[in-house]
Parts: structure tokens; sequence; C-alpha cells
């Protein structure tokens, strides 16, 4: 299975902490270890100083405890804990999918798995209730959907409105169609006419 992963499996780059402004990339390949950095300064002796590069295979880089420190001092523990295990073959393959694909899988779920699955990280407590999910989940449980609700939703989001019964959504649609209403009442003709 780690074969199906080609070219870059990780990259992350970032600014030092402060005070220094030096600048550090680190790129995972399917089979390296790419460190690379930048030195920011305007003192005369690093002035001249070229961009470094260290390239080292998997194991090199989990028997290099200094290169493993300079990691977690740029770029902190999680994100070396995550290149490590890499680095020892453990892929996170749901964290590869395209969120696209990710979000057409946990569509199928059922609402208390999408529940668990909103706990397992940050990234998938976005992605379960992000609106391009549960827009697709409205879209799938609803006959139909007028453009009052879907103006509706982009006030509230989507799944405000899943989770709203009926008659509810009707009361909130009525007072949305009020204030359009009264908000154009309220404009001076010159500006409707635009």
């Amino acid at each position: 299975m780690a074969s199906l992963l080609q070219g870059t499996i990780f990259e992350i780059s970032s600014q030092a902490p402060p005070p220094s402004k030096d600048y550090y990339q680190l790129l995972v390949t399917n089979s390296s270890v790419t460190w690379r950095w930048w030195k920011i300064s305007l003192r005369r002796e690093f002035r001249n100083v070229n961009p470094g590069e260290k390239k080292t295979s998997y194991q090199d880089f989990l028997d290099d405890h200094s290169l493993q420190v300079h990691v977690a001092l740029i770029f902190g523990n999680d994100t070396l804990k995550y290149v490590c295990n890499l680095c020892q073959q453990q892929f996170d393959y749901l964290e590869r999918l395209p969120k696209d694909l990710l979000l057409y899988i946990i569509s199928f779920l059922e609402l208390e798995d999408i529940a668990r699955l909103s706990q397992v990280s940050r990234k998938f407590k976005q992605t379960c209730n992000s609106d391009e999910l549960w827009e697709q989940i409205v879209l799938r449980y609803c006959d139909t959907i007028t453009p009052e609700m879907q103006a509706l939703a982009l006030e509230i989001g989507w799944k405000e409105i899943f989770f709203t019964n009926k008659l509810q959504l009707q009361k909130k649609i009525s007072r949305r169609r009020q204030r359009v209403e009264n908000k154009s009442e309220d404009m001076p003709e010159s500006e409707l006419a635009l």
C-alpha cells in the first residue's frame, strides 16, 4: 500500500520562532527526508551565507536526534511525531484523501458516526462541521430545496437547516423574507433602480 504514495508525502515550511528570522522547510518523500534552511540576517557574517539542505534516508532521520530537535523547535512536537511515523512506514491514508472525496465518503455515514468521526482530529472536526458536507446531506434527504432555503442556509449554515424541523424552518424563512422586504422598502428608489 505504501508503494501507492508517490512524490511528496508531507511538506511544511515556516519561519523560526522569534527573535530569529531564518526560514525552514521540511519535505518528506516516499524515500527521503529533506531539511532546508535559509539564513536571514542583517549581520555582516551572515550576508553571503547560502541556503542549506540536508537530505537523509528515513532511518538516518530517525537516528539524527539533533535534526529532530530542530524540527520540533521550528514546527512543533506534533509535526515531529507525524514525520517519525512516516519514516516508520505508518501512513495516515485518510489524512491524504482529497477534501472532495472525503466529503463524499462522510456524507454516506450515519449521523452518529459523523459525530464520532468529528472527534478524531482537528481536520475531521472541521470537515464534519463544514457547510459543504451538510449541504450534500441536506440535498440527499430533502425533496426540494427552494431558493429561500438556500439563502437562509448561507446565513445560518446547512447543518442548522438539517437539524431544524419543518415548522421552525418555515418560521425562519418567513422572518428572513420579512427582513428582506423591509430592507427593500427602506431603500430609496434610486438605489432600487440599480
